[in-house]
């Protein structure tokens, strides 16, 4: 099968609309986006606050630590670091602006400000309702679908949408269509396209990813997954490559002022797709091409994996970001479609059904599972082992199992979301 320049460029567009940096975890950061408006739009700090949010984001914002808020966590915090920053034009690096003049106003700002928080109902799973009120003007900001989605911004009514749109807005609010992406193309793609269309993304990606992974087991963040891992590792390849990317996802989770490089709107998704690759490109010998173009495979197949399940739900979005990762592996060591393919099977029927009870420290040993299995993936395809057709949710053919997944994440696993969200907020 030959690509197209079309199909060609559109990948090449998914990449830059995916990997995009962020400071901190990204549902509380798209908080903080959202509120950073309706502030700027007041001009001021609102007095009166009211925080409308779908379940999947009261789920990923409940427990983890808002970056350079000195150890603040939880939704008010990441609310009144955005209104107290102010920053909007910064997105989902808006918190990299805060400073320790910030923090004290942010700590003070807690106490006095009047805030209602509430569960938006039968919405999407990506919704943020910010209101502020100041005096008899209200800012309203609305957010939909993505982390950076601005749905409709109004002052006392009058819709200013458009104030708060840029050239780069446009392209994410009507982004490259995920449904051309399927494994076959996505491999000759990663063998075919001019690197220095995609490299500088893959530099950031590679840059971002391992620092804040070598920060993770450099020393104790939340429960230190990646640390333990490394510490016990005695130099395995494969015990180091889930160390570091645990040890990313430790450091993210818990408050580490370091950016990442996300994929599917998540760091955690980001950092196992591309972590572990560097790890065995090292191992390996790997030229940077080889890596990069390893990369590509791993960063395309993982969102292609998360176009069916969708951006947030009950099934954790690691597994398939290590279902990608082993692909990526694979690709390194020589693999192409019918292992890769084989690989991603393999994968997914050892750790589907996963769920995402919401971000927090233990994410870290998910990502380590989720690598684990992406390896283990690899190693069957390689010798020759495999799950076949009717064993599970196993089908024939790599893309009507990729479906199934897809369905059993979005549809399936939807009861599953609302009933681990009840059990979050003590329902």
């Amino acid at each position: 099968m030959s690509l197209t320049k079309e199909l060609e460029r559109a990948y090449i567009d998914i990449l830059k609309e995916e990997l995009i940096p962020a400071m901190g975890c990204t549902e509380p950061i798209a908080i903080s986006f959202a509120s950073s408006i309706a502030s700027h739009v007041l001009g001021a700090y609102p007095t009166r606050v009211r925080v409308g949010l779908s379940g999947n984001i009261i789920k990923n914002v409940k427990s983890v630590i808002v970056p350079f808020t000195g150890g603040m966590h939880g939704i008010k915090a990441a609310v009144c670091a955005g209104i107290i920053c102010g920053e909007p034009s910064r997105k989902l690096e808006i918190l990299s602006m805060i400073t320790p003049d910030h923090v004290s106003k942010i700590k003070e700002y807690q106490e006095t400000v009047s805030m209602e928080i509430y569960e938006l109902e039968d919405s999407l799973p990506f919704e943020i309702i910010i209101e502020g009120e100041l005096g008899k003007n209200i800012a309203f900001v609305h957010l939909s679908k993505r982390h950076t989605n601005i749905k409709k911004v109004r002052l006392n009514g009058k819709d200013i949408t458009s104030n708060y749109y840029s050239p780069e807005d446009v392209v994410e609010k009507d982004s490259t269509d995920r449904s051309l992406l399927n494994v076959e193309d996505i491999i000759e793609f990663a063998e075919t396209v001019d690197l220095k269309e995609v490299e500088k993304l893959l530099e950031r990606q590679i840059s971002f990813n391992m620092a804040i992974a070598n920060e993770g087991i450099s020393r104790d963040w939340g429960a230190s997954i990646g640390r333990t891992l490394y510490l016990s590792s005695n130099g395995d390849t494969r015990v180091l490559a889930r160390a570091l990317a645990a040890a990313g996802s430790d450091a993210r989770m818990n408050g580490c002022e370091l950016p990442v490089c996300i994929i599917s709107g998540s760091g955690n998704q980001g950092m196992t797709a591309s972590v572990p690759l560097c790890v065995y490109a090292e191992k390996l010998g790997s030229t940077k091409e080889e890596l990069y173009r390893a990369l590509l495979v791993s960063d395309l197949i993982t969102i292609h994996q998360k176009t069916g399940i969708g951006c947030l739900s009950a099934y954790c979005g690691a597994i398939s970001a290590g279902a990608g990762a082993g692909c990526g592996i694979c690709y390194l060591y020589g693999g192409r479609f019918y292992e890769i393919a084989h690989t991603l099977v393999n994968t997914v029927a050892i750790l589907s059904g996963t769920i995402c009870d919401g971000a927090k420290s233990s994410c870290a040993a998910k990502i380590a599972m989720s690598v684990e299995a992406g390896i283990m993936g690899y190693e069957m395809a390689k010798s020759g082992h495999q799950f076949y057709s009717g064993e599970g949710i196993v089908t024939k053919g790599v893309e009507k199992t990729i479906k199934n997944v897809g369905r059993l994440a979005s549809v399936g696993m939807s009861e599953t979301d609302k009933e681990i969200i009840k059990i979050m907020l003590g329902k």
